[in-house]
């Protein structure tokens, strides 16, 4: 579940005070330092947290009109202080996040006297009778309300019933089919070779018509490269089919191709049907012992042999797979049902016309769940995002691990 809206401002206070001038962050603990030891248990009637010079103010004075509140505010007692026992401050945390982490306390700790010096103060100039606030308290109530719907969504979802579990796994065997398969793989194209007396001299400048013949005479290499490649398939398929070992002929695809490889690894020892791209499917029809026939595409050309099957048993790990999927799916769907719910026709007198990439829908009609709107004054800090990994090549697009990858041609 994302952080709710009130996390996020809080998270935003915490930081603007953070960066205020004049105040230093804790300085980091050298390697001699020890650990903390862990916190003893407290009371629930315990006083955690103590802020001094901030105290609720009295009835009377909210009574007061705003203006007059402003210019008389009232003088705090000497002794002005609010205590919150850990059951409260442990209320107010469950408020932001239903898992209340030491992180969390820490954050809320730091931030919460803030909260409630500065709302105190703003009552006291009497901003929470402006217009603009009952505004902006609106959009924060729909907001936390929206959060809480999608929470409540992750909860329902989350209650999948062993019955259907056990209804699922029985409607889709093939899914929970485990293979180990042998599989073959040739590059597409030779490896282009270099002349080694060729090699690091600077490329030799040849005119318009010397280059055009050199470009046809590589693009003919190329092709009849790619050939003699199309038919070796068809012969270590049939290699195969006779019974040879297929890290043999691994062996021999790659020096065929101009690569060396002196221990390729051809065996996939547990392939779901998941496993590979839709265009190798056709292999989990086969019994085992059967050789496929050549699969090509544009990463090359692929052989492949069921060594084993198996059909996984309805055991933990599995049941854990089939619940996260049905809990998806029922999120999805309860999901759906609010947010298919309305549609919302904007006047593009006012709004201006929508965007051919916009969310806006035929008619200009809008549909789908709300957007997370930013708090108008107190935005939450930009976080760094994670740098994403490459994309993983397709067994389609990479062979097995431990042999080359295809070269591409010039």
């Amino acid at each position: 579940m994302r952080k709710s809206w009130l996390l996020c401002v809080l998270m935003g206070t915490l930081a603007w005070g953070q960066a205020q001038p004049g105040m230093t962050s804790a300085p980091a603990p050298s390697a001699a330092t020890k650990a903390p030891e862990p916190a003893a248990e407290v009371p629930e009637s315990a006083v955690v947290l103590t802020i001094k010079g901030v105290c609720p103010a009295p009835a009377a004075a909210a009574k007061t009109g705003a203006s007059k509140a402003a210019a008389t505010p009232a003088k705090k007692p000497a002794d002005c202080k609010t205590e919150i026992t850990r059951a409260q401050f442990e209320k107010i945390a469950n408020g932001i996040s239903p898992t209340v982490t030491p992180q969390l306390k820490r954050q809320l700790e730091q931030a919460l006297p803030r909260f409630m010096a500065m709302s105190e103060a703003a009552k006291a100039k009497g901003l929470d009778k402006r217009p603009q606030f009952q505004e902006m308290l609106k959009i924060a109530k729909m907001q936390i309300l929206t959060t809480e719907l999608q929470r409540q969504v992750q909860e329902d979802a989350d209650k999948v019933p062993e019955t259907e579990i056990a209804e699922y796994y029985k409607r889709n065997p093939e899914a929970y089919e485990q293979y180990s398969l042998d599989r073959l793989y040739l590059p597409r194209y030779k490896q282009v070779e270099t002349d080694e007396k060729d090699a690091g001299k600077e490329p030799e400048k040849l005119t318009d018509e010397q280059q055009k013949a050199k470009e046809a005479a590589d693009k003919a290499k190329q092709e009849q490269g790619e050939q003699d490649m199309n038919k070796l398939a068809d012969t270590l398929r049939a290699r195969a089919v006779a019974g040879e070992d297929f890290a043999k002929l691994q062996k021999e695809a790659f020096e065929a191709a101009g690569t060396k490889v002196e221990n390729p690894t051809v065996n996939l020892p547990t392939v779901r049907r998941t496993g590979l791209p839709p265009a190798h499917a056709a292999v989990f029809e086969l019994k085992v012992g059967e050789v496929s026939q050549v699969i090509s595409d544009n990463g090359g050309h692929y052989i492949y042999k069921v060594v084993s099957k198996e059909v996984l048993p309805l055991d933990d790990k599995v049941k854990t797979e089939i619940h996260a999927k049905l809990k998806s799916e029922h999120m999805k769907e309860m999901m759906d049902k609010y947010t298919n719910s309305f549609q919302a026709v904007p006047n593009e007198a006012y709004f201006g016309p929508a965007g051919p990439a916009g969310p806006g829908g035929p008619g200009g009609m809008r549909q789908g769940p709300p957007a997370r709107m930013p708090h108008p004054q107190m935005a939450p800090p930009p976080q760094a995002q994670p740098q994403s990994a490459a994309p993983a090549a397709s067994p389609a697009q990479q062979p097995p691990a431990g042999q080359a990858p295809p070269s591409k041609p010039n």
